[in-house]
């Protein structure tokens, strides 16, 4: 989160729409733990989620990062300890990360899908709209999980305390007015919007005549690293969640002695100014903790500072919301789902669970069906290994083994993670390229990141040594193939560089002394 949505301005065409034939609302899922909620309660609490693509955790490259289904369960789990009943919604494309699988991928990602809906349905998921990326392996797949869904153009009236909250799904402004107007003649006082598009798509939609919805929450980006932050829009009632589940929406719904249409409350400005500061200095700690070579004693003490501010945000965030004046009101706040947040435990048991299984489906997939890279064109370079590069460059290799990259493939099997595919190429040397591996059961022998990683195969630099042959100072172009925004969001080219540099490797070799 970068900023709170509180300069959100509700445009005024948005509150008005016909009440008709009002049908009885579908009562909200109460879970066990929700006794407390009252059917008469004078506010409720939605939990919006969306674009999670398939996301049950961050990758744990590097520290602090966000995202977690265990830790949005905790959230939303929490809130219902209160007597608010607590609505949690997904907007979609939740259940795979791209519209197509190759076949090595279909064991491992059908997996992750069923994981996903396990944990939703504990949560309490009362509805959720779909995406392209949710029928990757099609529809039928997609309906057999049992999840509620609702069809675009659709909607759904959900009872919320005194009051009845409407969920409607579209593509476009027509369509969402289309079934704003029949959510009201449902009994909703309240509708949201989910709407499939981007932000930009969202707030041209929002702008349509009398749209009769009260929040818009673009559920899509257009691409995987469009939605890298959440986005409040200054102009319009239109947010969009960070993607892959790294944070969650908070609506917060307050009823007063008059109902009417709902109005936007402005959250106070030294709130505001507070969070936004908050911000700031979790990047800036973020960014140290996350450097190369950085002290144990200091990463303790930033660490510590680190959960000292996300759980003073977190009160921020979760601060109980009254009705401002007569009216009914909402507020709307981002929760982003911080690495110091608690787990909720039956969510990990599912994530657990996913990760023990996935590794032998993967295995398994390998051994029957797996192919083995193509050989190189005539004329191109092959891998050959590090035993090759040490023959002529073993002043090379105390600064590699002294680095992160020669214990990268420990670091996969100290989580369990060594035979996942989302993992696997960042972590062998020459994954799925002509001459290398394509196989998780022929990865012997190329764990690690190793010099053909950074440096490309070198058979025929090994046979002719040459520096056009060769990369012979790898650039940031190839670092960023591993060190992107999703696996490793600090890094810096400049600062992280020097850290695998020294004698003999990008520096002039040491002198040993005389006999």
């Amino acid at each position: 989160m970068r900023r709170l949505v509180t300069g959100l301005a509700l445009l005024a065409a948005l509150s008005g729409c016909s009440r008709k034939e009002s049908r009885p609302a579908e009562p909200a899922a109460t879970p066990a733990g929700n006794t407390t909620a009252r059917a008469d309660a004078p506010g409720a609490i939605l939990f919006v989620s969306a674009d999670v693509r398939g996301y049950l955790g961050p990758c744990g490259c590097s520290e602090n990062m966000r995202g977690s289904i265990a830790r949005a369960a905790a959230q939303v789990k929490e809130a219902r300890k209160g007597a608010l009943p607590v609505l949690y919604v997904d907007g979609g494309d939740s259940l795979f990360g791209e519209p197509e699988l190759k076949p090595e991928q279909v064991p491992q990602e059908e997996r992750k899908a069923r994981a996903l809906a396990e944990a939703m349905k504990d949560m309490g998921l009362v509805v959720r709209a779909t995406g392209e990326l949710d029928d990757a392996r099609g529809a039928a797949f997609r309906q057999g999980l049992g999840l509620p869904e609702l069809a675009p153009g659709g909607e759904k009236v959900l009872a919320a305390g005194a009051r009845k909250v409407g969920v409607v799904s579209a593509a476009d402004g027509a369509g969402l007015k289309q079934a704003a107007a029949k959510a009201r003649a449902g009994g909703a006082q309240f509708v949201l919007g989910l709407f499939h598009g981007t932000v930009q798509q969202a707030q041209q939609a929002a702008a349509t005549p009398e749209l009769g919805v009260d929040l818009v929450v673009a559920t899509h980006t257009a691409s995987e690293f469009d939605g890298e932050e959440n986005k409040p829009a200054r102009d319009v009632p239109v947010v969009a969640l960070q993607s892959k589940g790294r944070s969650l929406l908070r609506v917060d719904l307050a009823y007063g002695a008059k109902p009417g249409a709902f109005a936007l409350q402005k959250t106070a400005a030294d709130t505001e100014r507070e969070a936004a500061s908050i911000e700031r200095r979790l990047a800036l700690m973020d960014k140290e903790i996350n450097l190369p070579g950085i002290l144990p004693e200091r990463k303790q003490l930033l660490q510590q500072k680190v959960e000292e501010l996300v759980a003073r945000r977190q009160a921020l965030l979760t601060a109980p919301v009254a009705a401002a004046g007569e009216g009914d009101s909402f507020s709307v706040r981002f929760v982003p789902l911080e690495s110091t947040l608690p787990s909720d435990p039956e969510a990990l048991k599912v994530v657990t669970a996913y990760d023990a299984d996935v590794g032998k489906m993967n295995l398994e997939w390998a051994r029957a069906h797996g192919q083995d890279c193509p050989a190189p064109e005539k004329g191109q370079a092959a891998f050959v290994g590090n035993a090759s590069c040490a023959e002529c460059h073993e002043e090379s290799f105390p600064v590699w083994e002294a680095s992160k990259h020669h214990h990268a493939w420990k670091t996969l099997e100290d989580a369990g993670k060594q035979f996942h595919l989302n993992c696997t190429g960042c972590h062998v040397t020459g994954w799925e390229k002509p001459g290398g591996v394509c196989r998780l059961d022929k990865v012997a022998g190329r764990e690690n990141v190793g010099c053909e990683s950074c440096h490309g195969p070198g058979s025929l630099h090994a046979e002719d040594p040459s520096s056009t042959n060769i990369i012979a100072k790898p650039g940031q172009d190839v670092c960023v193939t591993c060190h992107n925004r999703e696996n490793s969001p600090h890094f810096d080219f400049a600062t992280y560089v020097p850290k695998i540099l020294g004698p003999g490797h990008g520096q002039p070799p040491a002198v040993k002394p005389k006999p």
